[in-house]
Order: structure tokens, then sequence, then C-alpha cells
């Protein structure tokens, strides 16, 4: 007997591609999958089996597999950005038909979406590149999902993605059809970059209360859980609340402190950095999370240069745990506003540059569940958006304007705190440089402007500069 065709197929099964397949097929979409490692196809299968006899059928040549799914076809790739893409692409064109659609579920280059859609739409073929975030977890029960590319392929799988994606009780489903072109990848990596921002404040909340407020990891267990009570509530600070109160199986002690401290990068935090500087759009928190992971991975040079620079760098003074703990909670809440701002900001100018005509409070939306970014705070977002879909900054939103005000009196003596005790705030700081910058009606910047003027044209002893 023959079997039916499925709905869609799904070609890269590590390990998003293998959740994602499995989450489809348990909203009730029979899916086709495929490998170039045929191990990965019946590992997949098994899985399907074992969870619940999914319907996920597995095929280990590229013909037979495009050739299972129903017209017009659907295939989603979720192989390596780059190179990868490309192949796999080339693979499965040879066996699809006009009107057949391809979607990149990958962190990729929005420019490269692009030039595929293009590619694709002269061979008779439509092409999403969609942002799906959310890692495993959210792969296999409801990602954040950003398709950006045709409106034509979006059509063909909107009833899959608002059933597969995450779901929100009081605004639905996580998903929305982005835009045109790059769109999709474009909002995923400046997603990524908030989270780099977000990671980064987390991080120095931390390092001030261990460093100067001398919190064991009982406390900051207990701290954590209790600001994800608030306006703090989320995917972040409830795992940041997990972490410290995990022992270390292999020996004393808990984990977090045996952790190395070193961070890598997949290149989304960079890309946004980038754009934010060919946009003239300033980031500086989210280049600050970008600078330190650059720090980070310079350990052993810290290590030396930590025996150069010896010395005890705190104040002495003894510190009220109670006020500390109130003031960097304020702080980190203030200067999240600031990072989510200017990714904001660097979405709206990408936007008006290419006439995208992108929804900011739709974005906040979808990323109310399922990605990792996921917080209260973004309702919060979307409402002022809602309110004033031109909103110059999120900064001068009538409500966030009253919170970064009523907060930023405990943002700066954290800061100042950090500072005279030798703590790095990098994310912090340049936060409150940027509020500190835009809510002055002058800036040293004519002095600057004067200078260069003056050097460019005014002769010296030396001659003229140029």
């Amino acid at each position: 007997m023959e079997m039916a065709l499925t709905r869609i197929g799904l070609a890269g099964l590590a390990v998003m591609g293998q959740n994602l397949a499995l989450n489809i097929a348990e909203k009730g979409f029979p899916i086709s999958v495929y490998n170039r490692t045929t191990s990965k196809v019946d590992e997949t299968v098994e899985r399907a089996k074992a969870e619940g006899n999914l319907p996920v059928y597995g095929f280990h040549d590229p013909a037979s597999f495009v050739n299972s799914i129903q017209k017009p076809r659907v295939v989603i790739m979720l192989v390596k950005a780059g190179a990868p893409v490309d192949q796999t692409i080339a693979t499965l064109a040879a066996h699809l038909e006009q009107g057949d659609c391809i979607i990149d579920g990958g962190n990729e280059w929005y420019e490269n979406t692009e030039r595929r859609e293009k590619e694709m739409e002269e061979r008779g073929l439509l092409y999403l590149g969609m942002g799906v975030s959310g890692g495993e977890e959210g792969a296999r029960n409801g990602p954040s999902l950003m398709p950006g590319g045709s409106f034509e392929a979006y059509k063909y799988i909107e009833d899959i993605l608002l059933k597969v994606a995450a779901q929100v009780p009081d605004s639905g489903p996580c998903v929305t059809y982005i835009g045109t072109g790059g769109s999709g990848n474009f909002v995923k990596m400046v997603h990524n970059g908030i989270e780099y921002g977000d990671m980064q404040l987390i991080a120095e909340a931390y390092d001030v209360l261990k460093s100067v407020g001398k919190l064991t990891n009982s406390e900051l267990h207990q701290v954590f859980s209790e600001w994800n009570k608030g306006e703090l509530l989320s995917f972040l600070i409830e795992i940041t609340a997990d972490i410290f109160g995990i022992k270390d199986e292999q020996g004393d002690g808990y984990l977090v402190d045996k952790v190395l401290d070193k961070t890598g990068m997949k290149g989304t935090g960079k890309w946004t950095v980038q754009q934010a500087a060919e946009l003239s759009v300033a980031a500086p928190t989210i280049e600050a999370s970008l600078d330190s992971r650059f720090l980070s991975g310079l350990k052993d040079e810290r290590v030396e240069a930590s025996k150069i620079f010896q010395g005890d760098y705190s104040t002495g003074l003894p510190v009220d745990k109670a006020q500390l703990i109130e003031d960097v909670r304020q702080a980190l809440y203030a200067s999240k506003i600031c990072s989510y701002a200017q990714g904001m900001n660097i979405i709206k100018a990408k936007s008006a540059e290419k006439g995208w005509g992108l929804n900011l409070g739709e974005l906040a939306r979808i990323w109310k569940g399922g990605c990792i970014i996921r917080a209260i705070f973004l309702d919060r977002i979307k409402k002022a958006y809602d309110r004033n879909s031109d909103l110059a900054n999120l900064l001068v939103d009538p409500e966030f304007a009253q919170e970064i005000m009523d907060r930023q009196a405990a943002w700066r003596r954290v800061v100042c705190l950090a500072i005279n005790n030798g703590v790095s705030t990098p994310g912090m700081s340049a936060s409150l440089a940027y509020f500190d910058s835009y809510r002055r009606d002058r800036l040293p910047a004519s002095q600057s402007s004067t200078s260069a003027l003056i050097l460019h044209a005014v002769p010296s002893k030396f001659g003229k500069c140029y």
C-alpha cells in the first residue's frame, strides 16, 4: 500500500530539527523528515514512536522525501547557516516543482535570505526565512516564530505555525508574518542581540550582589526567585534563580562556582552591533555585552593581569544587604528598558531603510512566549507601541519614562558602588550613559565638532592639519 502524502517536510535533523518535527507531528500534521546522515532520520522516527506514535515518516534520499509531501510542497530546512543552506537548497530544488516552497529556519544573515528568495523566484519556487527562538525546549513544545519573505508562502503554512508556536493565553500564538525580504531573519538577529544585553545585565546584577554584597548562593537563589514574581518575571531570571540552587554532582559546593568564566557566541550579537553602526543607531548596552564576551574569552590573559594588578579594590565600607538588593533590582530593570529600546530602534531604522513596515508592538507580542527573552515586561512594550506606533524611543513612552525616573537614583547608586569597589558593570554603566545622553537637550558634541573644525582649518607651526 502506498503511504498517504504528508502535509509538510523537514530537512536537517540536529537537535532543533528533530524537536520541531515532533512538535509539528504532535499538533496533528503528518510530516516527512530527511537528513544527509541517515542515522538521524531513523533516530527521529524512533523518537516519534516513543513519544506517542506521532506521524513522522523518514526518508533516506531527497527524491523520495520531496515526493512524499502533498502539493504545493512545503519544506522547512534547519541546517547550519551559510554554505550548508545553499547546498541543501540545491539538493531539494532538484526535485521541487513550480509553486513549491522552501523555508529556512536557521539563524541566517538576512541578505543571504533575500538573495535566495530572488534565486528561488526565478525557478518558480517560494521562499521564507523564519527565525525560530526557544532552543531545544521551545522547538519541541512551542517556539516563537518570525517568518519573513513570500507572503504567499506564509499563507501555505499559517495553519501549522499558529498551532506549533508557543501559546500565550492573553495574546495568542507567538507567530506573525513579519514582512517581506529578509525581515524575519533580521528581527531574529536583533532578538538575539537583545538577549545578549539581557544576559549581560543579569550577570552584572549577580556580580554586584556576590562581590560587593557578599550574598551566598542560597541568598542569591532566594533573591532571584523573588524577583521572578514581579516586574522582572522572565525565563532568564527564572533559570538564573534555578542555577544558584544546583549543587556540584562531581564534588563539593555549587555548580555556578565551577563554571568557566569564558563565554562564546554564534555571531548574531556581533551582527546586531554591526547593523546598529551601519544604521547610525546607538546600542551601547548590546555593544557592551558583546565586548564583555570578547574579554571573557581572554581567560589566560586575565589570569596573568590579575597577578599584576593585585590588591583589594573594595572600599571596606559596610553594605546594607537589603538596600543593595532593592537597588540592584531597580538598576537591572532600568538598564533592561534601555537595552530593549536600543534593539527596537535598530529594527525600526532597518524597517524604514528597507520599507518593511514592521509592527514593533506585534514583535513584542510574539516574544512573550516560547523565546529566550520571554518576559512579562514585553507586554508593557506592546502596550507602549499600541499607544503610539511612531514612538521615537521606548524611553519616552509615558509609563516607561516614569519608571526610569523612579529608579534612576538606585541605578546611579549601584553603578557608583560597583566602580568604587572595582567591579565591572559595563552593561548597566552603558545603559545609564545612554539614558543620561538621551535626556539632555545639549551634549558636548558641539565642542568636539568645533575642535575638529579648528584642527582641519587652522594652520599650526607644523603646517596645516588634514
